[in-house]
């Protein structure tokens, strides 16, 4: 059955998959609000909406995946990331991140720069194994903004830029 589409076809439908499905669980509801009775009408309305709702976060993080095929691996587990590359690596506690930024002259491939509250710098190529995982790190920040990640990410800047950056607290 994997001779029956060819691979550009099959890794399209891998990279908007969740979109996809989420789309049909909201399909699934019109149909049901529309021609259901009773209970079923307002189970379809709920369907509609979680579908919705999932399928616009399923729309952010396919536009924030790449193709994998960067260096290294990126794992995140209980709020640590780790990251893994050839040549250099290491973790971060997320709660520790200060800054973020997009660098697109990185070599090979632009790369995200996360540097911790103690002046720890870590790089991450944007097509590393696992980085789409970082989407959800990056959401969980405070005050950010996904549509400028996303916006950044899609229209690669010249030079370096902030993405996000913490707020430091005022002493007086």
């Amino acid at each position: 059955m994997d001779d029956f589409f060819r691979p550009e076809v099959r890794a399209f439908f891998r990279h908007w998959q969740e979109v996809i499905i989420a789309a049909g669980l909201a399909v699934f509801g019109i149909w049901w609000a529309l021609t259901g009775v009773g209970i079923t009408q307002w189970l379809g309305v709920i369907f509609i909406v979680l579908g919705a709702g999932w399928a616009v976060a399923a729309l952010q993080r396919a536009r924030f995946a790449q193709d994998g095929d960067g260096a290294g691996v990126v794992q995140i587990r209980e709020r640590r990331l780790a990251y893994f590359g050839p040549l250099d690596g290491g973790v971060m506690d997320v709660g520790d991140l200060s800054k973020l930024e997009l660098d697109p002259t990185s070599h090979p491939d632009p790369s995200w720069i996360l540097t911790g509250i103690d002046g720890h710098v870590l790089s991450i190529p944007i097509n590393a194994a696992g980085a789409e995982g970082l989407f959800d790190v990056f959401a969980a920040l405070p005050d950010i903004k996904t549509n400028t990640v996303l916006d950044v990410l899609s229209h690669t800047p010249d030079a370096r830029v902030t993405v996000w950056s913490r707020v430091k607290p005022l002493l007086h």
